[in-house]
């Protein structure tokens, strides 16, 4: 177990206090996260191992996929749409593909089997004829397999199959024929620049969804792709600023994996009406029931009743002082209500109920990252009132990076919440509830660092204060996170699912 992961028990770690100057960690930019992984339900990463990604935009990709199928193509000795074709099969694997090549005894039986030239070619005659599809008198040409059509309806068959059924990989016309139209006999009969084009976008595009190291980026009009040197999950980031898992195309959702995170996403969709009063923005105040809009990231909330003033979490509705010392449990969920359940809808109820607790601080966490976004110009209003006070650009920069890691660790707490739920307890999930506990504690106090102690104090405290405190949430971050990668790296982590 690691070392940091142990020392977390329910007395805490060090203070931020005690992680000064001469502790801090390096303030690293957007690393590349990779994860350690045996199988596609693995999510986690350590943030000290480090994999380079690519991003290319269409030219490049289509550079690339013709330097591959150049490579093949100096070894097999046919057309460059036959060697896209076989890569297509082979899912761009090239060495997967000319291992395969090797090992066959005859290259033509090797090309018969993936259907890129037929079994039996018959020599048929040159000349005009009846074509077959519309009945008409004119010269007929066609593929190897010799099935034949005029021109017309060799171009009405595959700007069709273009343009309506959006294919790349066309079979040949004739019923029960499944040799594939090689890409120089599919553009040497269509005329229309328009219909060309949009082939070469999705032979294009038929090479990123099947190459396993290539994804799309998600971000909005991005349609850039990267790329990676394996195809495990992991943090990736386009230069159109989106980080997103390249497993599942979601944002990035460490500590939980894509699979349950893909169940968790399927169960808030099934409960809608559960999540449409949980998504509510308004909250009733526990002592006096004013009812309070949140408009801000912090869960500090103020009773604004003059007559109340009472100051609670937004996630439980417990009172505030309670969530500064060693008394705090809000993300821990008491089970005992299923433990004791004696009947079916007792069992349901109970079920219920842990679900939403666990969804509750799921969006309460999501929503504070929404609201953060107000810090952005609270900050910015700030850097240029220090920098007019003789601060340099430089030295006001410690503001960017502690928004940046609360946002990181808003994120980081979001999904920990779907990771408990589908967690089960035992010694390691209660060491993980503390790391998350932590966690969760040192994040509120940045965040109400940033939002409403910025104008409280004076310049070169403040900055001591900031650095220090955001500093010490990255580190709870790490430990959290390195004690989840950890635990799926020994296989301890059990789940209910």
């Amino acid at each position: 177990m690691n070392s940091d992961a142990e020392m977390n028990t329910e007395d805490g770690g060090s203070s931020p206090e005690e992680f000064g100057e001469a502790d801090c960690f390096s303030e690293e930019e957007d690393e590349e996260i990779v994860l350690d992984t045996s199988d596609n339900d693995t999510s986690y990463a350590k943030e000290d191992k480090k994999s380079e990604n690519e991003v290319l935009d269409n030219d490049l990709l289509e550079a690339e996929m013709n330097t591959t199928i150049a490579d093949v193509q100096a070894v097999l000795q046919v057309d460059p749409g036959v060697c896209r074709i076989l890569l297509h099969k082979y899912k761009w694997n090239k060495e997967s593909l000319l291992e395969r090549l090797y090992e066959h005894p005859d290259t033509i039986a090797f090309l018969i089997d993936a259907q890129v030239i037929p079994r039996q070619q018959e020599v048929i005659p040159a000349g005009d004829a009846e074509c077959d599809i519309c009945c008409s008198m004119d010269e007929l040409s066609g593929l190897s397999c010799n099935h034949r059509a005029c021109a017309e309806c060799w171009q009405a068959y595959l700007t069709n199959k273009i343009v309506s059924d959006a294919q790349s990989e066309i079979e040949c016309m004739a019923p029960n024929c499944k040799l594939l139209i090689e890409d120089e006999k599919v553009l040497a009969y269509i005329k229309d620049p328009t219909i060309i084009a949009k082939y070469r976008k999705m032979m294009v595009a038929s090479y990123i969804e099947i190459n396993a190291l290539l994804k799309w980026c998600p971000g909005v009009d991005c349609g850039r792709t990267v790329k990676v040197s394996h195809g495990e999950p992991r943090l990736v980031v386009c230069t159109c600023g989106s980080r997103f898992c390249f497993s599942c195309g979601q944002d990035w959702h460490e500590p939980v994996n894509c699979r349950l995170l893909k169940l968790w996403m399927k169960k808030c969709n099934d409960d809608s009406e559960t999540s449409n009063w949980i998504n509510s923005n308004t909250k009733e105040c526990p002592k006096c029931m004013a009812t309070i809009e949140k408009n801000g990231g912090c869960n500090q909330i103020t009773c604004k009743n003059t007559g109340c003033k009472f100051q609670f979490c937004w996630m439980c509705l417990g009172p505030w002082t309670v969530h500064a010392n060693a008394w705090y449990k809000c993300n821990k969920f008491d089970d005992e209500a299923s433990q004791t359940a004696r009947t079916a809808q007792e069992l349901y109820r109970a079920n219920l109920t842990r679900y939403l607790f666990y969804y509750n601080r799921y969006m309460g966490h999501l929503q504070s990252l929404r609201l953060e976004g107000k810090l952005n110009k609270t900050v910015k209003a700030k850097m240029d009132q220090m920098q007019n006070l003789s601060m340099s650009w430089i030295d006001v920069q410690f503001l960017r990076k502690a928004v940046d890691v609360l946002s990181e660790c808003r994120n980081t707490l979001m999904f920990t919440y779907i990771f408990a739920f589908y967690l089960k307890r035992d010694n390691n999930s209660m060491i993980f509830e503390s790391n998350q506990k932590d966690l969760e504690m040192e994040t509120e106090q940045l965040s109400g660092l940033l939002e409403r102690d910025l104008e409280n104090e004076d310049l070169l405290t403040l900055k001591q204060k900031v650095q220090d405190t955001f500093r010490y949430v990255e580190h709870r971050r790490k430990v959290l996170l390195d004690h989840c990668a950890e635990g799926t790296e020994q296989d301890i982590w059990q789940y209910n699912e």
